[in-house]
């Protein structure tokens, strides 16, 4: 039984080695039409054969990171590229992540780097305000979050499920800055205030582009897409006189024990090189590069010109799961 049960683990481990090739696993929850570009390229550039996962719109990077867990001990994916900054460190956290240091990312600013190597950001995106401007004028549009629970807002306030994505994230940032208590208030005020929650970011577009809701929290791809489609919208970074807005670059990271570890650090170097920040500018998601010197379209605000909260990534992800069952209650769930 012995001899058998060490010829099956030397099978199933030859199994592995035999399955890698010249190819690359790549989980993502970076929207396919912007990511899918990028990762055709850079097939085309090496040859190398790219493999993706995709999440879905709903449960943007949780479903994928449920998967990462539930393959630990028989990983399928060599790389992560999650289109928020909370979900590597939470990988990180769980053993899930190996480290590596890119030299494509040397400038890229530390402080959206492991200092250990187990992720690295890159093309940022912001949380806005977004409001519809046949409703409101640009004298009242609301310049803070917490206008947002104020009487004059009641039931024209749209946001995504706070259990999924970058609503999450956002929450979570939003318990730090403000601290628990201030942070529920706010949450319980605003729901008392009948704010609308729906299903994603980009149905939060929607509704605030047809005028169902004059107000939306959502991203500024999602409101980049709405202005370039003519919708009468615009967006306001909340909090700049104040906390400052939530920067949420990209990450990736290395997942450990996987089939390709070579191939999925080159795909990681061209995912943080500077050609790879200035296409995610002038696509439709006109993310923000995290280097100074990469040109941008004139609609685009580079990452200096936005103040961003002062969060750690890292605390980010911890509070995170330590609310988790607050946001459940409060979602009713």
């Amino acid at each position: 039984m012995k001899f058998i049960s060490i010829t099956f683990i030397a099978l199933v481990l030859l199994a592995r080695v035999c399955s890698a090739g010249n190819e690359v696993v790549v989980y993502t929850s970076e929207d396919k039409i912007f990511s899918e570009p990028i990762l055709q390229e850079f097939g085309k550039k090496t040859g190398i054969k790219v493999r993706v996962i995709y999440d879905t719109e709903e449960t943007k990077s949780t479903g994928l990171v449920n998967r990462l867990i539930a393959e630990k001990d028989n990983p399928q994916a060599d790389v992560f590229w999650s289109g928020d900054p909370v979900r590597p460190v939470m990988l990180r956290i769980k053993g899930l992540t190996t480290p590596y240091v890119s030299n494509t990312a040397s400038d890229i600013p530390k402080m959206y780097k492991d200092m250990d190597g187990h992720w690295t950001g890159f093309s940022a995106r912001a949380r806005i305000i977004l409001y519809n401007t046949n409703l409101v004028n640009m004298d009242e549009r609301p310049l803070s979050l917490l206008d947002l629970a104020k009487p004059v807002w009641r039931g024209q306030v749209a946001m995504a499920n706070p259990l999924f994505g970058t609503t999450s994230i956002h929450m979570s940032a939003l318990f730090i800055i403000l601290g628990d208590e201030k942070a529920m208030k706010f949450l319980n005020d605003l729901k008392a205030n009948g704010v609308k929650l729906v299903s994603s970011n980009s149905e939060v577009r929607r509704l605030v582009a047809r005028g169902e809701v004059k107000i939306g929290i959502t991203d500024t791809d999602d409101a980049t897409v709405a202005i370039k489609e003519g919708s009468p919208v615009k967006m306001v970074f909340p909090d700049q006189a104040g906390t400052g807005t939530l920067i949420m670059p990209n990450m990736v990271c290395l997942i450990k024990n996987s089939l390709n570890q070579e191939n999925g650090k080159k795909l990681i170097d061209y995912l943080l090189s500077a050609e790879v920040e200035k296409s995610l500018a002038w696509a439709a998601c006109a993310q923000m590069p995290l280097r100074y010197d990469v040109r941008t379209p004139a609609d685009v605000l580079t990452i200096d010109a936005v103040k961003g909260m002062n969060v750690n990534y890292h605390d980010v992800a911890v509070k995170l799961d330590k609310i988790g069952e607050f946001l459940k209650q409060w979602a009713g769930y």
